[in-house]
């Protein structure tokens, strides 16, 4: 059976749902070897898949371990994906705000890799916040909070988990249908009703180009409709970070000031977009809704809202402008590089981070600016990595 999976993979012939569910049963249950498995995965990145099989491949991996139940919990259930980015701590002014506004909000987020920062790495920096709550807990918070934000646990999608470890190991990650079903497959799982995706492009995403990221999020819109799923996709600027703060527990300082109805204009105005709710999101912003309701999620996973962060006392070294100009780029590729050589993230999962450290920008695209004048400060820890990070933010700048 095998063989004829992996014939009509490499010749590009259309396989049916039963087979494609027999290959994820079998990658599961180990009749499918890796060196199988890798090899179906490189046809799929070669010869690509056609709508209808990206759906059952999206189905048969969100069928492949078990399911969050909401029984007896009113709606609407919505949830939020990014592609991820830089400086990117959306998630966490959207799920309270959400709340705020009466939806359920059961977010499963991940940890970073690289320059792109991870939801539940920002978390916990927050000391005592717990992001691996079982099902119960979930249930629990969910129902007396509105949102949680916590782990994906073994049992949700397994086989997202097997192939994922594969393609990055094989380099079959860039693969659109490939990326649809391990993100959707995670959402599904959630039993939500209602997906909004933040699909980014540019020098600090996945995505470069703006026409990678469209078809990725058109991909994304049809296989989830396809799965009985609302799904709503927005793209998304990310050449340069988003607001002014990249490091974890910068990152949770940017975003309350955010739930407090300030911070940057650039995140307040995607949380506004990407929530759908207009108005009444600022409203819910500007009035304190949004931020009682993370105090509420905080203390609901452990943590101190009101406390201070993990590894706050770090040093600030400035990065200052050689010449008075405009600034005309502020790479976020190259900034994330930096936040990345002063430990706030990592190159394999398991690795441990630096949550304290980072970059607080002074300057973005289109600001007028001083020679001498600061564009960036970095929070370092000792002067680990600091010396290339300095190089990297001087770079990532042109003044004109």
């Amino acid at each position: 059976m095998i063989d004829r999976w992996l014939e009509e993979r490499r010749e590009g012939r259309e396989q049916s749902e039963e087979d494609i569910r027999g290959f994820v049963r079998g990658v599961l249950d180990g009749s499918v070897s890796r060196a199988q498995a890798a090899a179906w995965l490189a046809f799929v990145c070669v010869r690509g898949m056609t709508p209808a099989e990206t759906v059952a491949l999206t189905r048969a991996m969100t069928d492949s371990g078990e399911r969050l139940r909401w029984d007896g919990l009113t709606g609407p259930f919505v949830d939020k994906h990014s592609t991820g980015g830089v400086g990117d701590k959306v998630s966490l002014v959207l799920a309270p705000l959400w709340a705020a506004l009466g939806r359920r909000v059961p977010m499963l987020s991940g940890r970073g890799l690289g320059i792109t920062g991870g939801t539940l790495d920002k978390l916990e920096s927050i000391p005592g916040f717990r992001t691996s709550l079982g099902p119960a807990e979930l249930r629990r918070v969910l129902a007396e909070v509105g949102c949680f934000i916590s782990g994906q646990t073994r049992e949700l999608a397994p086989a997202d988990r097997e192939l994922y470890a594969l393609r990055d190991e094989t380099g079959t990650v860039p693969s659109v249908p490939l990326i649809t079903a391990s993100i959707l497959s995670k959402k599904l799982v959630e039993e939500i009703e209602e997906l909004v995706l933040d699909v980014k492009h540019g020098s600090g995403a996945f995505m470069k180009t703006e026409a990678a990221a469209r078809e990725l999020a058109d991909s994304l819109e049809r296989v989830g409709r396809a799965s009985g799923l609302r799904t709503r996709a927005l793209l998304s600027d990310m050449s340069q970070p988003l607001g002014r703060a990249v490091g974890n527990a910068l990152e949770v300082e940017e975003a309350v000031a955010c739930l407090e109805g300030g911070g940057p204009p650039d995140l307040r105005a995607l949380v506004v977009a990407l929530s759908g709710c207009g108005a009444e999101a600022e409203a819910a912003l500007d009035d304190g809704r949004a931020l009682e309701r993370w105090r509420r999620m905080v203390r609901a996973q452990g943590g101190d809202p009101e406390g201070p962060l993990r590894g706050a006392a770090c040093s600030v070294t400035e990065v200052s402008s050689p010449h008075a100009g405009v600034v005309h780029r502020c790479d976020a590729g190259r900034l994330g590089r930096a936040a990345f050589l002063l430990g706030a993230g990592r190159l394999r999962a398991g690795q441990g981070i630096h949550h304290g450290v980072g970059l607080v920008l002074a300057a973005k695209r289109g600001d007028r600016i001083e020679a001498g004048a600061p564009l960036a400060f970095l929070h370092h820890a000792g002067g680990r990595g600091l010396e290339e990070a300095r190089r990297l933010v001087a770079a990532a700048y042109e003044v004109v």
